[in-house]
């Protein structure tokens, strides 16, 4: 399902629904529309597809044959669109489905399971819930139809789409990522499409004790902070620190209960919180700090020169910085796995090819450099070291094509090894990339079991 905080607002719905009455529509909207429909269209049966793998070590999440959306409390204009570019009105409306479902596109759901609402966002909230049950259910259509839906298991880490009016958003956690509709711009096949959902769920398999490890991090920092603009005096501030700090960052804390004044302790405070954030997460924060600073003093150069976070800069959120560390291992994992469904394991290749061709790089799925050299690495182990010298054909690629049955049969985490520049500040507190949509919907029920 489409994340519920950009697509479904909630709204006072009428029996009388939106229809396409031939007016003017924003044109940039109606093609936003689109393009989601057809992402949409190309990932839901790869997500099916991905669910036959099966794989016994990866954490699980329940997922459903089909997606939906509804216009329900957007301006009568971009109803209209909604209505002309995916037969979407306030209703929950079928936008994709696998022909398993028993559901079509365009079906507009009426009842779950014996749950009626005119408000389109409770109607999903319901589904949502329906779907972490994991038993079978039966939904109702305006038709009439009435399709039993049966939830199935994927592993973690859900491949969703940036909304109609931020088309560039992208969020990365594990438990969901969200990517930019330009992905979308060239057809894509289903093993291209395969590839991003493995991908994605081997960001979540491979990036997830980071994330978690930053995002708790974080989440204690902020907390002692607020404990101490409500603590009175310097001792209670100080203890604030004490709770969550490490050897140094106590230290600190003692320091500041020794002194004449709480803002001595509130600064001791800082440095014990920045002290936590240094010893939980120094591995992927000079990474962080030494790529904003690439950001800031660069010009634009190389695409495959320039790393994801050099591409996009600040407009993800902390916690995605953090998820760029793996995104090689994010590429191993779904390099071993797509053959295993029957899939091109060089569908990654294709795919970077494809949009690099059209200058499409604000992406996670066009390689840098190094990420490059790790997937030919994956090529020459496996033989295809030729095959992706041809995959590689665009002019900016030709000489380096011509390395490739060069390199070494393994190399070592290349990203990881760029982790030795010492940053100030490791870990910004705020501005663009200090959080995210998903962390914003971590209170909706996105996730099945208790992580």
């Amino acid at each position: 399902m489409l994340f519920p905080a950009i697509l479904f607002m909630v709204g006072c719905s009428s029996v009388k629904y939106t229809v396409d009455d031939g007016r003017k529509v924003n044109e940039t909207l109606l093609a936003n529309l689109r393009l989601m429909g057809h992402g949409e269209r190309a990932l839901r049966p790869a997500i099916v597809r991905s669910a036959a793998l099966r794989d016994p070590g990866c954490s699980r999440q329940w997922e459903l044959p089909f997606s939906v959306a509804s216009s329900d409390a957007w301006p009568e204009d971009d109803r209209v669109a909604w209505v002309r570019a995916l037969q979407v009105d306030e209703r929950l409306t079928v936008i994709a489905a696998t022909p398993e479902s028993g559901l079509q596109i365009g079906d507009k759901l009426v009842d779950l399971k014996g749950y009626r609402k005119n408000d389109a966002n409770k109607m999903l909230l319901e589904l949502a819930e329906l779907r972490d049950d994991g038993e079978p259910f039966p939904v109702k259509t305006a038709g009439g139809r009435t399709v039993t839906v049966k939830p199935f298991e994927v592993c973690r880490g859900y491949t969703r789409l940036a909304p109609p009016l931020t088309p560039a958003y992208q969020d990365f956690h594990w438990l969901m990522s969200i990517h930019p509709l330009e992905l979308f711009v060239p057809r894509i096949t289903p093993d291209e499409a395969l590839w991003m959902v493995l991908w994605t769920q081997g960001l979540s398999e491979e990036g997830g004790a980071r994330m978690k490890t930053y995002h708790y991090s974080k989440e204690i920092v902020s907390t002692l902070f607020n404990v101490a603009s409500l603590a009175v005096g310097v001792n209670a501030a100080a203890q604030a620190a004490k709770v969550a700090a490490n050897q140094a960052a106590q230290a600190a804390a003692t320091a500041a209960a020794k002194s004449a004044g709480e803002a001595a302790a509130k600064q001791a405070l800082q440095e014990a919180a920045r002290s936590l954030a240094e010893q939980a997460s120094r591995e992927y924060a000079q990474k962080v700090g030494e790529e904003v600073g690439k950001v800031m003093a660069r010009e634009a150069g190389g695409v495959l020169r320039d790393t994801f976070m050099m591409r996009v800069g600040l407009s993800v959120s902390s916690l995605s910085w953090v998820a760029t560390t793996v995104f090689d291992y994010a590429d191993r994992w779904a390099y071993d796995r797509i053959v295993a469904l029957g899939g091109d394991p060089l569908a990654g290749a294709t795919l970077h090819q494809k949009l690099l061709d059209r200058g499409l790089v604000n992406n996670a799925f066009v390689f840098d450099e190094l990420r490059l050299q790790s997937f030919a690495a994956l090529a020459r182990q496996t033989r295809r070291e030729e095959m992706l010298a041809a995959v590689l054909k665009g002019a900016s690629l030709d000489v380096f094509a011509l390395k490739l049955t060069d390199l070494p049969s393994a190399l070592e985490d290349a990203g990881l090894q760029a982790m030795k520049a010492e940053s100030d500040d490791l870990m910004p507190a705020s501005g663009q990339g200090g959080g995210g949509l998903i962390d914003a919907m971590l209170r909706m029920p996105l996730e099945s079991g208790a992580e």
